[in-house]
């Protein structure tokens, strides 16, 4: 199993699958059905492929077992924690907006706001989710 494509994993036996999963953990595949195996085996080639999940996506996973292990549910995720210096760009009536992540809050066309939804009220002329109108959330989010 040299070259091994997503799309094969498709149709291979439960056999064929542990071979596989053998081969891409280099340990036998545990007790598990067909589809998990598919699953994992796939994760692993994607894996090798484009690298790891980063830590503060995995700790972020690990969070949300926490809370789902505690009180049976996951909820909507929060918004997406935003790092000083990032851009976000948003195009509103045929004009584009760039808005600076900075430490203690955001910066568009020179002014200072303390919340994304503060700037979205400034370019709309409406109350409007900032998050949700910046893209960080979806409508139902």
């Amino acid at each position: 199993m040299t070259s091994l494509a997503l799309d094969e994993l498709k149709t291979m036996s439960p056999a064929q699958l542990r071979a596989a999963w053998r081969g891409q953990y280099r340990s036998p595949a545990p007790d598990i059905g067909p589809d998990l195996l598919r699953r994992g085996v796939a994760y692993k080639m994607q894996e090798r492929q484009f690298g790891r999940l980063a830590s503060s996506t995995k700790r972020e996973l690990e969070r949300i077992i926490t809370k789902l292990d505690q009180d049976g549910e996951v909820g909507t995720p929060g918004v997406t924690r935003l790092k000083p210096g990032t851009r976000l760009i948003r195009s509103w009536h045929g004009t584009v907006h760039q808005v600076l992540v900075l430490a203690d809050g955001y910066e568009h066309e020179g002014r200072s706001y303390r919340s994304l939804s503060q700037i979205a009220r400034a370019i709309t002329g409406a109350h409007w989710s900032g998050p949700r109108f910046f893209g960080l959330r979806n409508a139902n989010g």
